[in-house]
C-alpha cells in the first residue's frame, strides 16, 4: 500500500445554480481541480451524488460526466451513501490509489437539488431512509433528527437554547467564506425565534438545500511533493456503518459508525482525539454536530453541546476545536 495525497481541488460556490445543470456544476469543479493539480489526464473518477436521480431525474453521473468534461474511456464509479456520499467517494479514490491499481484519481461531489421544488426535495430527500419501515409512515429527515434533539433534551435534560451556538458558530466562519451560500452572522437570540420545521428542530437548527460540485484530484505520496508545492497528505481513512434504523439501535444517542470510522483513522495516523487541531463535523442538524462530537471524542455523552456554549467557544475558528470552518452544511 502507498501513501496517497490530495494535489488539487475544485469548487464552485453553492447557492441556486438556476442557470447550471448537474453535470455543468461538476465540469466547472472537475476542471479547476484538474488546473489547480496541473493534469489532464485521470486513470479513474469517483462520482459522490446521493440525490441525482430523485431530484434532477439523471442516473449514470459517473459516465456521464467523463463523457462531457473529455475524459472518455477513463473507469468511472457512481458513489450514493446518502449525506456520507462525499467522504465514501473519498475513501474509494484513495483506496484505488493506495493499492496501485491508479496513479491519478479525481473525486468530485456533486448535488442540485433546486431542479425540485420544495415538496419534491423531501421526497427526494426521503430515499435515504428505510423504504418499508420509515418513509412509508411519513418519517423524514428533519423528523427524524427531532426525534433524536427531543430525546437528547430529556435524557441530558438540556434546554434547546443550548445549541444556539452550533449555528451561530457557522454562520460566522460562514461569512468568511466567498463560496458560502449564507454569507450573514445570526444575532444571539435569533435561534430561539426561528420557526419551528419538525419541533424542536427549528429553521436554524439546519442546513439549507441547495446546489454545489467539489473535487479533488489524488496521486501517491512520493510523487505529490514533485507535482505541487503543498500536497495534503491522508494519514488516516475509515468509514463504518450503523444499524440501519434508528428504532433498532441499541442506544438512540450514541453514533456508533462515527465513533468506529474516527478509531480507525486514528489508530492508521498513529494520533488520538487529542492531537486533532480541526474537526469538519458533519452539522445538517444541531444535534448531529452535538452526537458527532460526543461519538469521536472530543466530548463526554450528554456534553456535546457544551463546547458550543462554554466561554470562549471552544468550536470557534479560535477555540480548542473548531469546527464547521467553512460554514459548514449549515450556512454552505
Amino acid at each position: 500500500m502507498q501513501n496517497v495525497s490530495i494535489i488539487g481541488i475544485g469548487r464552485i460556490p453553492v447557492g441556486e445554480h438556476w442557470d447550471s445543470s448537474l453535470r455543468e456544476l461538476a465540469a466547472a469543479a472537475a476542471q479547476e481541480a484538474l488546473q489547480d493539480a496541473g493534469v489532464q489526464n485521470v486513470d479513474a473518477i469517483y462520482i459522490a451524488n446521493a440525490y441525482g436521480t430523485s431530484a434532477s431525474s439523471q442516473s449514470h453521473l459517473g459516465s456521464l460526466i467523463a463523457d462531457f468534461i473529455g475524459l472518455r474511456g477513463v473507469e468511472t464509479f457512481t458513489i450514493e451513501a446518502a449525506d456520507a456520499s462525499g467522504g465514501a467517494a473519498l475513501r474509494a479514490g484513495y483506496l484505488a490509489v493506495a493499492s496501485g491499481m491508479a496513479q491519478r484519481v479525481l473525486v468530485l461531489g456533486v448535488e442540485k437539488l433546486t431542479d425540485a421544488i420544495a415538496s419534491a426535495r423531501v421526497q427526494a430527500r426521503n430515499v435515504s431512509l428505510d423504504a418499508d419501515h420509515e418513509a412509508i409512515h411519513g418519517a423524514t429527515l428533519p423528523a427524524l433528527a427531532a426525534l433524536l434533539m427531543r430525546r437528547y433534551m430529556y435524557e441530558y435534560q438540556v434546554d434547546l437554547n443550548a445549541f444556539e451556538g452550533f449555528s451561530l458558530n457557522a454562520h460566522a466562519n460562514g461569512k468568511l467564506n466567498q463560496y458560502a451560500m449564507y454569507r450573514n452572522t445570526l444575532r444571539p437570540g435569533a435561534f430561539a425565534k426561528a420557526p419551528m420545521v419538525a419541533d424542536p428542530v427549528n429553521l436554524f437548527d439546519m442546513a439549507p438545500d441547495a446546489d454545489g460540485a467539489a473535487a479533488v484530484i489524488l496521486a501517491p505520496s512520493e510523487q505529490a511533493a514533485d507535482m505541487v508545492p503543498n500536497p495534503v497528505h491522508i494519514i488516516g481513512s475509515a468509514v463504518s456503518t450503523d444499524t440501519f434504523m434508528l428504532q433498532d439501535r441499541e442506544d438512540l444517542l450514541y453514533l456508533q459508525a462515527a465513533h468506529d470510522s474516527a478509531l480507525k483513522a486514528y489508530r492508521q495516523a498513529g494520533i488520538t482525539a487529542s492531537d486533532i487541531d480541526v474537526f469538519e463535523v458533519h452539522d445538517a442538524f444541531t444535534i448531529l454536530s452535538t452526537l458527532s462530537l460526543e461519538a469521536t471524542g472530543f466530548a463526554e455523552k450528554g456534553q456535546g453541546w457544551t463546547l458550543a456554549s462554554e466561554q470562549g467557544q471552544p468550536i470557534s475558528l479560535n477555540g480548542t476545536i473548531p469546527i464547521s470552518t467553512f460554514g459548514g452544511l449549515k450556512s454552505r
